[in-house]
């Protein structure tokens, strides 16, 4: 019993943490965002031009692939390598840092494909209890393949 409320105090001290430090906080944000979480494990598989890096992560914009790599180079997770060619050729790949995170992001994605059936039934039970109709239409059916780490946004 003991035990538990010390793992417990020692949790509260760690959050408490994070809620007075801002770089933690960036941090968290920048890796936890949607197309950098992307890009990480795109390029946690090879190195990649940005054109097919855009293909890859299918949706993002030319813009905000441009903004979020470089975001993602100035905490540098990633690296960028330009050949003087015609046109000129860039390329982005993880650096060792940037490679430190895809244990923890392929651990999170295997959270969520393992547990999505469940999240998907509780959000229908949420949305009939609550009479809900603007619900997120995009939500995969229990019974899609999910996708696996190495994979997330790849086409």
């Amino acid at each position: 019993m003991n035990n538990q409320v010390n793992e417990r105090q020692e949790r509260q001290q760690e959050l408490t943490v994070l809620e007075n430090s801002t770089v933690t906080r960036q941090i968290l944000d920048r890796v936890g965002d949607k197309w950098s979480m992307l890009i990480i494990v795109n390029l946690g598989v090879q190195p990649l031009r940005f054109k097919e890096l855009q293909r890859r992560s299918s949706g993002i914009s030319q813009r905000m692939l441009t903004q979020t790599l470089r975001h993602l180079e100035r905490d540098g997770l990633v690296w960028r390598k330009a050949t003087p060619t015609v046109p000129l050729t860039v390329e982005y790949g993880l650096t060792e840092l940037g490679e430190s995170l895809l244990a923890p992001l392929t651990s999170l994605v295997e959270w969520v494909n393992g547990n999505r059936g469940e999240i998907v039934r509780s959000r229908t039970g949420y949305d009939k209890s609550h009479g809900d109709t603007d619900t997120d239409t995009e939500i995969e059916s229990e019974s899609a393949s999910p996708q696996t780490a190495g994979a997330i946004g790849a086409e």
